[in-house]
């Protein structure tokens, strides 16, 4: 007979090892290194919620990250859930005080994180990332793009706490939706979720350090134009559906300095987009995404 906990068993499938959370703090938390703590637990609702709680009572450092190895109520840009069986990803959030930047900047906070979880990744996964403004990590499976990772911000004390939710190694039976993939079925060279967090992290440390050191400024820093770079929404025409219901059709054409997604509308208008869903219709990879 089958335990009833066997679903969250340390052993329970030897194919998702549990992360090693000693191993991690060993790697990470340096005396110069941006992480100052790093807790794994086992189950959770949500990591943001966690974090965000703690940040609001006081009790969270910068530089705090906390992982989950299964999360039963995570949250998604718009309230959306976010499942996914456990040990089969890395759901985590980390808490950052960008004090002395100014607060209309820290709107570019997640979207550094889009940047430094794409180029960790790459690196770590060798599978080819790309970014769909303003918050998913796409990858290509089967000849079309599909959403393997969410990132989600809110500030919370002192600070932000950003949370990313990255699939690893789901296969195909077990997406929440068609247009859901992972990293595995990208055709990664690892899904070891120690390397990947690691070098998701470092590149997240690096970024941060080079946009604080800009004040800020996501153009001095050369977060802006990575993020350009990376982005698989821009040269492409987009539904861009808006806060209270309406939308907007256009190609989008670039990134401001706010983080705003900018569309050229049929109207000869260039309009900018700071908060909504987008839809890519149409552009060199074709399809709808």
């Amino acid at each position: 007979m089958t335990p009833p906990d066997a679903s969250h068993n340390r052993w329970s499938d030897l194919d998702r090892p549990p992360l090693n959370a000693t191993a991690l703090r060993r790697g990470l938390l340096r005396p110069d290194s941006l992480w100052t703590s790093l807790e794994v637990v086992e189950s959770t609702g949500s990591t943001n919620t966690d974090l965000a709680e703690r940040a609001r009572a006081g009790a969270a450092a910068e530089g705090t990250v906390l992982v989950a190895e299964e999360q039963t109520a995570g949250r998604g840009r718009l309230e959306r859930s976010w499942t996914a069986p456990p040990r089969s990803g890395l759901f985590f959030s980390v808490y950052l005080e960008p004090g002395g930047i100014p607060v209309e900047r820290w709107g570019w906070v997640p979207l550094l994180a889009g940047v430094a979880a794409a180029t960790g990744l790459a690196k770590s996964a060798g599978v080819d990332m790309s970014l769909k403004w303003p918050n998913d990590l796409l990858v290509p499976v089967e000849g079309g793009e599909r959403k393997t990772g969410g990132i989600l911000g809110e500030f919370a004390g002192d600070g932000i706490v950003v949370g990313l939710g990255i699939n690893v190694s789901l296969r195909a039976d077990e997406l929440p939706a068609p247009t859901a993939g992972s990293l595995a079925l990208a055709g990664a060279v690892s899904t070891d979720r120690e390397t990947l967090l690691r070098a998701v992290l470092r590149s997240m440390e690096h970024w941060y350090g080079a946009w604080r050191a800009a004040d800020g400024d996501a153009a001095a820093s050369g977060l802006q134009a990575a993020y350009a770079a990376g982005c698989a929404t821009l040269d492409r025409t987009v539904r861009a559906e808006l806060p209270g219901g309406a939308s907007l059709v256009g190609e989008a054409v670039a990134i401001d300095g706010d983080g705003r997604l900018i569309l050229s509308t049929e109207d000869g208008l260039q309009r900018p987009v700071s908060a909504g869903d987008i839809v890519h219709l149409r552009g060199a990879a074709g399809g709808l995404t």
